[in-house]
């Protein structure tokens, strides 16, 4: 199974998103994603689960969780936007959701992929809206198959 991975839209969905996430089977969207049309468009290409972030309005915390646990190819997986946790570190995460397998969060627009306890892979697409702090936008793509460590990619978003 493929995972697309992608936070802090911030109401801009890039055409190379769709492009990147051509042939994923999922769409983990980790918060911030600026209007409710973003999910539409995403949904468009594949199932979504999505978090509320932090500059999320009513309206997508209305429809949204703030944490949402999913299993996808015999994977626990959490997605959060992680706001709640200030300035989250993958130790953080883990340590707040022991159960889960692989942790996707948002927030910092900071990629990350690291693998936690020797087992639990945390990822973290980066901001794939406007660029901020200097950091290109990108995001994630993952690969599952049960039995083995999923293997993950960040996306550098060049459009």
């Amino acid at each position: 199974m493929r995972l697309g991975i992608i936070a802090d839209t911030h109401g801009l969905l890039r055409s190379e998103v769709f492009d990147v996430f051509a042939a994923v089977d999922h769409i983990l969207h980790a918060g911030d994603l600026g209007k409710p049309e973003i999910l539409i468009e995403l949904e468009a290409l594949a199932p979504v689960t999505a978090v509320y972030g932090n500059t999320d309005g009513p309206e997508l915390r209305a429809r949204l969780p703030q944490v949402a646990e999913v299993e996808l190819d015999g994977f626990a997986i959490v997605v959060t936007h992680g706001d709640q946790f200030g300035h989250p570190t993958p130790a953080a995460l883990h340590g707040a959701f022991p159960r889960a397998e692989i942790i996707v969060y948002g927030h910092t627009h900071k990629p990350l992929l690291e693998i936690v306890d020797r087992t639990v892979t945390v990822m973290n697409p980066g901001g794939a809206g406007h660029p901020r702090f200097g950091i290109p936008p990108s995001v994630g793509i993952m690969e599952l198959e049960a039995g083995i460590p999923p293997r993950g990619r960040v996306v550098v978003l060049t459009g």
